[in-house]
C-alpha cells in the first residue's frame, strides 16, 4: 500500500470518530500511580537532549536506557546501574513493556513518532522532544493515538513551561498590545551544515554505532560522520533544519498566545537548499485565518542570519533568537526563553502588569510526571503539541516544493501541488511502522 494510499485511510478513520486502540482485544488505557509512588520510566536516547531529558525525570525509577551508541549508552548507565540496556527501541517495547510506566523520546527527529506511537500504543506515557515529528502526517498521527490511549503526553519545547513565554502568553491575551496581525519569529540556526550533498566516501561504521537502527525508518545509506552526532538535523532524512530545532520553541509562545490553528497558505524565500538538505536560510510566510473574534495574522519565519527589518525592534537589542508581536497598540518582544519586552519603552513605562492567569507549573518534566501520577494533561500535551508541530512543518514544506502552497488542513493535503502532498508522508524502510 502506497503512503498516499495509507494517508487517505487514516483521515478517513479519524474522521468517523476514530476505533479504539486494542491489543488482544482489550483497549489499552495507561494507569495512573499514586502521587507518592515512583513511575518505571525508559528513556530512549541519552545524550544531548537525551541526557537533559534522562536528568529531569532522574527522580523516578529509571528502568531502561535505549540508545544506538554503546558509549553514550554506558556512560548514562554508570547513574542508573540498575536500567536494562538497550540499543534498539522496537526490542526495548517488545520484551521489557511490562516493567515500564513511561517513556521519553530523545533520538533524532526521524524516529520520534515510530518510537511515539509505539509507547503510546502500549499504553505507556510519552514525554518527545521537539519537534514531535518528522513528517506533517506523523504529527497528527501522534496527535490522534495519545487521544485515543488516553496517556499522558508533554513535548520538549520546556520554554512552554518557562516565566518568560507563560509572561509573554498573558500580556497578549490580557490586551497589552491590542490587536495582534503581524509576528516576527527568527532563529540563528542553523550551526550545521545545509545546502550540501551527501558525502561520497563510505567510511566504515564505528563498533560502538548500531547504523541501522540509527537510520531508523529513513532509507538505506552508507554510515558517514556527517550525519551523526547532531548534525543529522540539517539532512532531510533525518532532520528538520532549522525549523524543526528551534520552530517549537520560538512559535510557541504566538501560537499559543493567539490561540492559532492551521495556516490556509505557506510561502518560502530560500537559498542553498537541496534534495539532501534544507537551505542555508530561508524567510518564510504563513498565514492564518481569523479565529472567532480574533483577526487574521500573518506570521514570518527568518533564520540563517536574516532577521525582521531593525526599525520594528523600536531601539531594542535583538536577539539571537525570538519573537516580536506586532500590535495595534504596542508592540511585545520576547527572547527565547527570556523576559519579554513592552515597546515602545517609554511608552509602557507605567504600564500595570495583569495578574497571572495561567494555571501553574511544578516545571516541564515535573508536570508531565503529575500527569502521568495523577491524570490530567500537561499544557504542551500532544493535542497542542500535534498541531503546533504541523504548522511549523509546514514551512519545509514550502521550502522543497519552492511555491506558495495552499493547505487543506483536514484533509493532509497541498490543494495546488500533489509533489508537495507527497512530502506530507514519508515511505517507511522495511521493519519500520508506524
Amino acid at each position: 500500500m502506497s503512503h498516499s494510499t495509507n494517508r487517505r485511510n487514516f483521515i478517513k478513520s479519524t474522521a468517523v470518530g476514530g476505533a479504539g486502540l486494542y491489543v488482544s482485544g482489550s483497549p489499552l488505557f495507561a494507569q495512573s500511580k499514586s502521587a507518592n509512588e515512583k513511575l518505571n520510566v525508559a528513556v530512549i536516547g541519552v545524550a544531548g537532549r537525551g541526557s537533559a531529558n534522562l536528568s529531569g525525570v532522574s527522580g523516578e525509577n529509571i528502568v531502561a536506557l535505549c540508545d544506538v551508541d554503546e558509549l553514550r549508552l554506558a556512560k548514562a548507565a554508570t547513574r542508573h546501574g540498575k536500567a536494562k540496556k538497550f540499543n534498539d527501541y522496537r526490542k526495548m517495547l517488545d520484551e521489557y513493556a511490562g516493567q515500564i510506566d513511561a517513556v521519553v523520546v530523545s533520538t533524532p527527529d526521524h524516529n520520534h513518532a515510530p518510537a511515539s506511537v509505539m509507547a503510546m500504543k502500549l499504553g505507556k506515557h510519552v514525554y518527545c522532544e521537539k519537534p514531535l515529528a518528522h513528517e506533517v502526517f506523523e504529527a497528527r498521527v501522534m496527535t490522534q493515538v495519545a487521544a485515543e490511549t488516553k496517556v499522558a503526553t508533554q513535548m520538549g519545547n520546556q520554554n512552554h513551561s518557562g516565566a518568560g513565554y507563560r509572561r509573554t502568553v498573558e500580556l497578549v491575551q490580557s490586551g497589552a498590545i491590542g490587536e495582534v496581525r503581524n509576528v516576527h519569529t527568527w532563529s540563528n540556526r542553523p550551526v550545521w551544515p545545509q545546502g550540501i550533498g551527501r558525502p561520497e566516501d563510505t567510511p566504515p561504521v564505528p563498533k560502538n554505532i548500531d547504523w541501522d537502527v540509527w537510520l531508523g525508518p529513513a532509507p538505506e545509506r552508507p554510515y558517514h560522520s556527517a550525519y551523526m552526532p547532531f548534525k543529522w538535523r540539517g539532512w532531510w532524512d533525518f532532520g528538520t533544519g532549522a525549523l524543526g530545532d528551534m520552530g517549537c520553541h520560538i512559535f510557541d509562545p504566538a501560537y499559543w498566545a493567539l490561540k492559532l490553528t492551521a495556516p490556509t497558505t505557506v510561502e518560502a524565500q530560500q537559498e542553498g537548499k537541496t534534495s539532501e538538505t534544507a537551505s542555508k536560510w530561508s524567510i518564510i510566510r504563513y498565514e492564518f485565518p481569523a479565529r472567532d473574534t480574533l483577526p487574521a495574522v500573518t506570521f514570518t519565519w527568518w533564520d540563517g542570519g536574516k532577521r525582521p527589518p531593525t526599525d520594528l525592534f523600536e531601539g531594542a537589542t535583538v536577539p539571537s533568537n525570538g519573537v516580536l508581536f506586532l500590535g495595534s497598540k504596542g508592540k511585545l518582544l520576547c527572547p527565547h526563553g527570556g523576559t519579554p519586552q513592552l515597546l515602545p519603552k517609554e511608552k509602557f513605562a507605567d504600564f500595570k502588569q495583569p495578574e497571572s492567569f495561567l494555571p501553574p507549573t511544578m516545571g516541564h518534566h515535573a508536570d508531565w510526571i503529575n500527569a502521568c501520577k495523577n491524570g490530567g494533561q500537561p499544557s504542551s500535551n500532544f493535542a497542542y503539541a500535534g498541531p503546533l508541530t504541523e504548522t511549523v512543518l509546514l514551512g519545509n514544506l514550502a521550502i522543497r516544493a519552492g511555491k506558495k502552497i495552499e493547505w487543506d488542513s483536514k484533509n493532509l493535503k497541498v490543494t495546488n501541488s500533489k509533489e508537495a502532498t507527497d512530502l506530507v508522508q514519508r515511505a517507511y524502510r522495511k521493519g519500520w511502522t508506524l
